[in-house]
């Protein structure tokens, strides 16, 4: 019954051009804000110990921090994306999950803002996978609207992107009310941190709400049915997101399993190009109209 939900034909070539040049001008354009300028709350005396990174992760994060990458000025439109790579709360898989698809959305004209969260499965961690992250999402989704007129971009376009465990993390956020403490002493807290329309690809089965409430953020889905971890979770996801009747696109690959990436990597057709219906879903729902327009598209 969910082998796939997309059926748009697909190119290949442009996509794997596009990812073969784009991620290394992401990295140079990057620059790194702590969430917290004098460390996390109760941790602030870990904040200066180093991340550990070899290959494709990152971990040891003590300071949690967004990373934030810029479109070009020609090519902005206003929309903006906080990721969340996944790593199973052990690690982050910060190039494959963060780098990479902050190139893809910055040739979208999407500002793209890569999180490094605290990880509650590490070896010897002091945190608590339902308490930190949350904090850390809701921190770097403040964070950003507080730079929203700096960074040229639109405080109601804000979304959140989570790649497997990071996906667990985007559900911790997405479904409350997001409302600042109008009384903090910190101006960042004071600010919204309920994303305005989530992606999440193959997202992990925790931290799904029994339902998903009416004011839920619209959601692409993406994962592969032959997926052991996560494939299960993105139909239930659909599935309430249906009941809840709230804004849903679903893509349920017959192939790919788990943690494909940008997809890039992969020999099958319908996993390399899976961005591309991340793209369409943006461009149908809005989300790409240049900043200061005016026009809106009707759908057919």
């Amino acid at each position: 019954m969910f082998q796939r939900y997309s059926f748009a034909k697909i190119l290949i070539i442009p996509l794997l051009l596009i990812f073969s040049t784009l991620p290394s001008k992401a990295q140079e354009k990057g620059s790194k804000i702590s969430l917290w300028p004098k460390g996390a709350p109760g941790f602030e005396s870990r904040r200066n110990e180093p991340e550990q990174a070899k290959d494709w992760w990152v971990k040891n994060i003590h300071n949690p921090s967004i990373t934030v990458f810029l479109p070009p000025k020609e090519k902005a439109t206003g929309a903006a994306v906080i990721i969340c790579p996944g790593g199973g709360h052990r690690e982050l898989v910060y190039n494959a999950e963060g780098v990479e698809p902050a190139a893809f959305l910055n040739n979208l004209g999407v500002a793209a803002i890569v999180l490094k969260y605290r990880l509650g499965r590490e070896e010897n961690s002091p945190y608590n996978v339902e308490k930190h992250p949350r904090q850390d999402a809701e921190r770097a989704m403040r964070l950003v609207r507080s730079h929203a007129t700096e960074w040229d971009i639109d405080s109601k376009r804000i979304g959140l992107m989570g790649f497997s465990a990071g996906g667990e993390v985007a559900n911790m956020v997405a479904y409350g009310p997001g409302t600042g403490d109008p009384k903090a002493s910190d101006p960042i807290d004071r600010l919204n941190s309920k994303p305005n329309f989530l992606v999440l690809i193959y997202p992990g089965p925790g931290y799904i709400p029994a339902t998903i409430p009416t004011d839920a953020p619209p959601a692409f889905l993406l994962a592969a049915n032959n997926d052991p971890c996560c494939g299960g979770s993105t139909v239930e996801l659909l599935q309430k997101y249906r009941a809840a009747k709230v804004p849903v696109e679903a893509h349920i690959l017959a192939q790919g399993s788990h943690g494909f990436n940008m997809g890039q990597r992969s020999k099958l057709n319908s996993v390399a190009t899976w961005p591309q219906r991340l793209a369409d879903w943006l461009s149908d729902n809005n989300f790409l109209l240049p900043a200061g327009s005016t026009q809106v598209k009707k759908p057919e």
